[in-house]
C-alpha cells in the first residue's frame, strides 16, 4: 500500500518498525534513518525475512536540506518522526518542501528551554492545508492514545465532559538504582519543569512534583501519583466539549525521586551550558550519556504499566463517570518485539496513526491532534495490535 520513512532508531522506533513489519500489506517498504546508521542496521537485521522491504540511511535530522534529500531519494508516502522533539520543525519543513505527510509522537520543544507547547507546530496549519498534506501530532500513548480515549468517550458516552484526569503509572522494575524508561534528557526535562493544569478557563501552575495523591490502579495496586504538565492537556482543553478541568498524573517511586533530587541539587539536571576542561557542555546531556540506554532495559524490566483517563461529565442531563485504560506487561512486550512496555506503548500507536493515514481513514489537509479524528478505527486497532483497552463506569475519582 505504501512507503514510510521512519526517522529515529531508539526504543520507540524499534517497536514501531516491528509493528510496521507485522502489517506488510500497509507498510510495503520502509527506510530507517538515524544519525547512527549502525542502529538502523541492527533493527533491519532483527527483522530479516519480513515481507516489508527495509532500507537504512544515515541522517542528521537537524538539517532540513539533508532530510529533503533523503525524502526525494526514497520517495515515501509518509514520514514518521520518532527522533528527538527538537527536530520536529526541521522535519515538518522537509515534508512541506517535498509534499509528504507527517506524523510524530511528541510536540516540538526548543533545546535551550523546557517549554512544552504546540504553538510552534500549530503555526504550520495553513501551510499544510494549502499543500494538501496531513500532519498528525502526538500519535504516541500520552499524548496520543489518551487523546483518542477522550474523543471516544466524547463520541459515545457523554454530551459534555467536565473533568479529565490522565494517569500514567509504571509499576515496572528494571533493577538499576536510577534509570529512565525513555530518553533521559526529555524525561528529566519534563519532570523537573513546573506542574500545570487547566481549570475553569485558566492554567494553574504548581511547583515540580509538589502535588501528590495515592490512587489504586487496576492490576498494579495503590501508587503515589504526582501532578505534572503534559502537552496533551493543551490540545484537549480546546477540543473536548464542556471541559472545566484537566490534569495529568504520573507515578514515581521514592527511590527514583531521591536520586533525582540529589542530581538536581548538584546541577546535573541543568540545561544551561557550563565550561568543562575548555569546552562547553550541558550537564543534563552529560548525565544522559552516563545513564543506562532505555533501549537496553527490555530484558531487565518486570511488571506492568497502567495508563488511562478518568472522566466526569453528563449524558442526557445526568451525571456520568468513565475510566478507560490499558494495562501493558513489560515482559510480554519484550518477548514480542524486544522492548520494554514504555517504548511499546508509544511505538504501537505511532504505527497505528501512520496506518490510518496511509489507508486514507485519517487524512485531511492541515495540522491535527489525534482527538480531532474519528476515534473508532484507532480504538479498534489498539485491540488488534497489542494494546487492548478496558472500561469502568464507576471508577474511584481523584480529589
Amino acid at each position: 500500500m505504501g512507503k514510510a520513512l521512519i526517522i529515529g532508531a531508539g526504543g520507540v522506533a524499534s517497536v514501531a518498525i516491528h509493528k510496521c513489519c507485522q502489517n506488510p500489506d500497509v507498510f510495503e517498504e520502509i527506510c530507517i534513518a538515524s544519525r547512527t546508521v549502525e542502529k538502523c542496521e541492527a533493527i533491519k537485521t532483527k527483522l530479516a525475512g519480513s515481507r516489508t522491504i527495509i532500507h537504512t540511511a544515515q541522517l542528521d535530522a537537524d538539517n532540513t536540506d539533508l532530510v529533503i534529500d533523503l525524502i526525494k531519494s526514497f520517495k515515501p508516502d509518509i514520514v514518521i518522526n520518532l527522533a528527538l522533539p527538537y527536530q520536529d520543525l526541521t522535519i515538518m519543513d522537509a515534508c512541506l518542501a517535498t509534499g509528504v505527510d507527517y506524523l510524530d509522537t511528541a510536540n516540538y520543544e526548543p533545546p535551550d528551554i523546557a517549554k512544552f507547547e504546540y504553538k510552534w507546530q500549530w503555526a504550520y496549519r495553513e501551510k499544510f492545508a494549502k499543500a494538501g498534506l496531513t500532519a498528525l501530532l502526538g500519535s504516541g500513548f500520552d499524548p496520543g492514545v489518551t487523546g483518542v480515549f477522550c474523543a471516544y468517550a466524547q463520541k459515545h458516552y457523554f454530551d459534555e465532559i467536565h473533568s479529565i484526569d490522565i494517569v500514567d503509572a509504571n509499576a515496572g522494575d528494571h533493577g538499576y538504582p536510577f534509570a529512565t524508561n525513555f530518553n533521559p534528557e526529555i524525561n528529566i526535562r519534563e519532570i523537573t519543569a513546573q506542574g500545570r493544569y487547566y481549570e475553569n478557563g485558566s492554567w494553574v501552575e504548581t511547583d515540580p512534583l509538589s502535588v501528590k495523591e495515592v490512587y489504586d490502579l487496576p492490576e498494579i495496586g495503590p501508587k503515589n501519583i504526582y501532578l505534572m504538565y503534559h502537552e496533551e492537556l493543551e490540545s484537549l482543553a480546546i477540543h473536548i466539549k464542556g471541559i472545566k478541568r484537566i490534569r495529568f498524573w504520573m507515578t514515581f517511586s521514592d527511590n527514583y525521586l531521591n536520586h533525582l533530587h540529589v542530581l538536581e541539587n548538584i546541577g546535573m539536571t541543568s540545561i544551561q551550558p557550563i565550561e568543562f576542561e575548555g569546552q562547553q557542555i550541558i550537564p543534563l546531556q552529560f548525565l544522559k550519556a552516563m545513564l543506562p540506554d532505555p533501549a537496553s532495559l527490555g530484558p531487565r524490566t518486570k511488571g506492568k504499566t497502567n495508563i488511562g483517563c478518568i472522566m466526569q461529565g453528563t449524558k442526557d442531563g445526568m451525571p456520568k463517570t468513565y475510566y478507560v485504560y490499558n494495562i501493558c506487561d513489560h515482559q510480554e512486550c519484550y518477548a514480542e518485539v524486544g522492548s520494554q512496555a514504555i517504548s511499546y506503548t508509544t511505538g504501537v500507536p505511532a504505527m497505528i496513526g501512520a496506518m490510518l493515514m496511509l489507508k486514507g481513514i485519517w487524512k485531511k489537509p492541515g495540522v491535527f491532534n489525534v482527538e480531532e479524528f474519528d476515534p473508532d478505527p484507532f480504538m479498534e486497532a489498539l485491540n488488534i495490535c497489542g494494546l487492548p483497552w478496558q472500561e469502568s463506569f464507576s471508577p474511584t475519582l481523584i480529589d
